[in-house]
């Protein structure tokens, strides 16, 4: 039997980071990794729940969950270059004085 409570454990411990990461990081690239480390934390949830059960269910959102970090990262990564480009900086506060 699959010890539910260490997964969902370990899930929270690595959604927490993930939100400290986002509300901390002033780098957009850490904003967006820290964003990465929230949706594996919620996927890991899903598993940890559907081993709990025994059922294939969790392991089939995960893989939803990963399609959908994918594309956040490639459109994350695409608007990371093209802010690069224009203020050459990645600094989200630097940006948003830039802007006004």
């Amino acid at each position: 039997m699959f010890p539910i409570r260490e997964g969902f454990l370990l899930s929270g411990v690595l959604f927490t980071l993930g939100v400290i990461g986002v509300l901390v990081r002033r780098n957009l690239l850490f904003v967006l990794m820290s964003i990465e480390v929230m949706l594996n934390a919620a996927g890991l949830a899903f598993v940890a729940a559907g081993a709990r059960w025994g059922q294939p269910d969790g392991q089939v959102v995960f893989l939803f969950i990963l399609a959908m970090a994918a594309a956040e990262v490639s459109v994350g990564l695409a608007l990371v270059l093209e802010l690069y480009h224009q203020y050459k900086s990645l600094d989200t506060d630097a940006i948003s004085r830039m802007r006004g």
